[in-house]
Parts: structure tokens; sequence; C-alpha cells
């Protein structure tokens, strides 16, 4: 069996192909990590120990182009990072299957309830998760809302698009310049990311949560882990309620000033603060990796400390004239 890893839109996600490489490292494991961008010069293909170069997912060959390179390079799991993926490969996953791939994803319909913010509104509340109230940005009973209001893209990411909307001229500005949008309670209190993980037979094995101190472009740039038994609770149960979840499943919520937890958002994969996780000690590289070699990992889900900060800055890669390739090749830094 192929034991090559495969990262998808590597783009800046150096922490956690660093993670993949060191846990690889530990555990003797004889794969390589391989990343795939639609950019050469994404950062993350500096640590791997190839870089391949794809179209967009939105391309027409987008889906060839990625089986065939899961081929011509022996990838035995694929791991994608962004959003706009997800849905794609949720429902290629058999092909990739039949050339011994294994894409590591949550079910389809997973997949599908976190791709539209209205379906992750009505998953919640049939679940009794409790969560801001959700409305399209047509619907008319927006308009007797009190207001401040936040309005983001059904289908968005990365807070691309996001807005709080605090008068009706504001309303109904953005109301024609956001598409597909979606019109929700504000809600003011402490943010929290959860990296919850789910083993390969879908069970809830570890939580964490991240205090959002300071966000940057939708990702948390200052955060800290927070040992709370009622939100490490709350999100295990919502992570059990999602049918077929596999791997890291990261969530969103606010703790109210009156002690209340509300998710607001669902998404099925790595987050960009997942390295403060993995530092604190929740290891879920090492993990997956156990399961891809065909072991069973002592999985501790108090191994994680509490009160661990993350404070993310910009570094750099270096490159020397003839290093910056667009091309597959071995860019692994020395």
């Amino acid at each position: 069996m192929d034991r090559n890893l495969l990262f998808t839109s590597a783009g800046r996600r150096v922490g956690l192909v660093r993670a993949f490489r060191r846990e690889m490292d530990a555990l003797g494991h004889p794969g390589s990590i391989v990343t795939a961008d639609v950019r050469s010069d994404a950062p993350a293909h500096y640590f791997a120990d190839r870089h391949l170069l794809l179209p967009p997912v939105d391309a027409p060959g987008y889906l060839d182009a990625l089986l065939g390179a899961c081929e011509r390079h022996g990838i035995g799991w694929l791991i994608p990072l962004i959003d706009p993926e997800l849905t794609v490969l949720a429902a290629n996953r058999s092909l990739f299957e039949a050339i011994g791939t294994t894409v590591v994803l949550s079910s389809a319909e997973t997949v599908r309830l976190s791709s539209d913010k209205r379906l992750t509104y009505a998953f919640f509340r049939e679940h009794g998760i409790a969560t801001p109230r959700t409305y399209d940005a047509e619907d008319p009973a927006i308009d007797r809302l009190p207001l401040p209001l936040f309005l983001k893209p059904a289908d968005g990411s990365a807070s691309q698009h996001t807005h709080i909307v605090r008068t009706a001229e504001e309303l109904a500005f953005y109301r024609g310049h956001v598409p597909n949008a979606v019109v929700q309670d504000l809600i003011e209190g402490e943010e929290y990311t959860f990296d919850a993980f789910c083993d390969v037979d879908g069970a809830v094995r570890c939580v964490v949560p991240r205090l959002r101190i300071a966000t940057r472009a939708g990702e948390t740039s200052k955060g800290r882990t927070v040992r709370d038994p009622r939100l490490i609770e709350a999100c295990w149960a919502v992570a059990e309620a999602l049918p077929g979840a596999v791997g890291c499943i990261t969530l969103q919520a606010f703790l109210t000033r009156s002690g209340e937890i509300l998710f607001t958002e669902l998404n099925p994969r790595f987050g960009g603060g997942y390295p403060l996780s993995y530092a604190a000690g929740a290891n879920y590289p090492r993990w997956l990796l156990e399961r891809q070699l065909g072991r069973a990992p002592a999985i501790d889900p108090e191994a994680w400390r509490d009160g661990v900060v993350m404070l993310r800055y910009d570094d750099a890669v270096i490159l020397e004239a003839g290093d910056h390739r667009g091309v597959a090749g071995d860019v692994r830094p020395g």
C-alpha cells in the first residue's frame, strides 16, 4: 500500500505540514509528503518532499489532474485543506479508492451540511444545538429584526464578505452586494474554535477549545487553549451528531455573557489554527498516521495542555535563483 500523503491547496499551511513531517519521522513512517496548490510559490511547498501544480478546483480538468497526480506519486492518503474542494472530493471518493488513494474526509452528507450555512443552521436546530437565528437574506422577516445583525455568504469561507449591519441602509446595501447571503443575530461574547478529532470509525476521540483572541483573514492569529468542561461537552455532542465525521472537524461557537454556547460554523477539515492544539498535545497527525500504518493509536483525550497560547507572525521562505520551481520536484529544506 502506498504511504505517501498529499495535502491539496497547501498554501500557507506550513505549521500543519511540519507537524505531519515531525510525526512521520518519529514513527519511522516510510512515506513522503507531497503538497499541491495552484501556485508554485505556495510557502508550504518548500517544507514538503515534492510539490505539484494543480488547476483551480472549479476548472474543468481539476479532477482528472488530481487523480493523475495521485497515481503518479503513489498517494495513499489525500488530505484537503480548503472548503471548495470538499464537495468535489466527497462526491468522487470512489474514483480515488479505485486507484488506492483514501480521501481523509467526512461523509458527503457532513460535507453538504458544511457547504451552506442554511443547511448548517437547520442541522443545529434539528439536533437541539443552540445557534443564532439565521435567515435567507431575501426573507422579508429580516426587516422586522432588531439591529445590529450579521450578514455573510451562505457558502463563504475565510470570513470573506462578512459584515456587521447596523442600519437599515446598510442592510439594504449588503443584501444587494453580497450574493447568496444569510443574516444572523449578532452575538456578543467570547468566540471559540474547536478542533474535534473523529477516528476513522467516526467515533469522537478528542476536543480542544481554542479562544480566538485575535483573527486575520478568518484564521486565528492569537489564541489560547481552554479546558472548560462545558465547552468540551457541547462540542463533543455536535461532533457525535455529524454523520460519518472523520479526521479533524473544526467548529466555531460563541460563549455569551449569560453563559450560553451558540454554535455558528462547521468545517470538516483541519483549520488554520490547528497548530495551537497540536502544540498543546492534541496529536491528530500522529493518530491519523498510526491508523494509516494499521496501528491502533493510544489516544488520551485529556493529554492536551490548558492555557497554551499561540501568537502567530509572518515568517519567510528565502529562495536562491533557480530554486523557485513550478513543477514537481524535491524541495524539502535540508
